[in-house]
């Protein structure tokens, strides 16, 4: 499975962006996504952000699951108390997405993207990451809205990848 993540701040602006793979189930941790497809990632996420604003006023919870599919990406989103989005496109592997029983028997994350599995460990990849955005927006340079350059928080990012998806 292929991850696209990205911050989008009060103003729609993008604050952080990271791109990474599957770790699990013997996956290297490499994106998979196809030249044309990692251009087209920011305007897919671009775009859901008016689905968010809708959700966001009909559930109540902070995590918004699944809001938007785009062909075979499923974008996800996890809202902050300030308004600060966190958006992540995941893109199924192309074995996953093969055949019908496949996605039913298999309870791996990568092979079924609206799974309660899926669903578990992405909402533990945002709590984990929203922690550490805390941390890297209390510094006193940091100015809401500014880009978040930190190769800590980067490092912290990608280390979260790992760990949950």
């Amino acid at each position: 499975m292929s991850y696209y993540f990205t911050i989008i701040g009060t103003q729609d602006n993008p604050l952080f962006e990271h791109e990474f793979g599957t770790s699990k189930q013997g996956g290297d941790g490499q994106a998979r996504f196809s030249e044309q497809a990692r251009h087209l990632n920011q305007f897919v996420l671009h775009s859901s952000l008016d689905i968010v604003e809708e959700v966001q006023w009909t559930n109540g919870q902070l995590y918004l699951k699944v809001i938007d599919k785009f062909f075979t990406n499923y974008i996800s989103c996890f809202m902050t108390a300030g308004n600060v989005k966190f958006l992540l496109l995941h893109q199924p592997t192309a074995t996953a997405t093969g055949t019908a029983a496949s996605t039913r028997n298999s309870t791996s994350v990568g092979a079924n993207p609206t799974s309660p599995q899926t669903e578990e460990a992405i909402r533990n990849f945002f709590a984990e990451v929203y922690d550490n955005y805390v941390k890297a927006i209390m510094s006193p340079f940091y100015r809401v809205n500014m880009e978040v350059r930190s190769p800590v928080f980067r490092q912290r990012v990608a280390a979260a990848g790992r760990k949950y998806l």
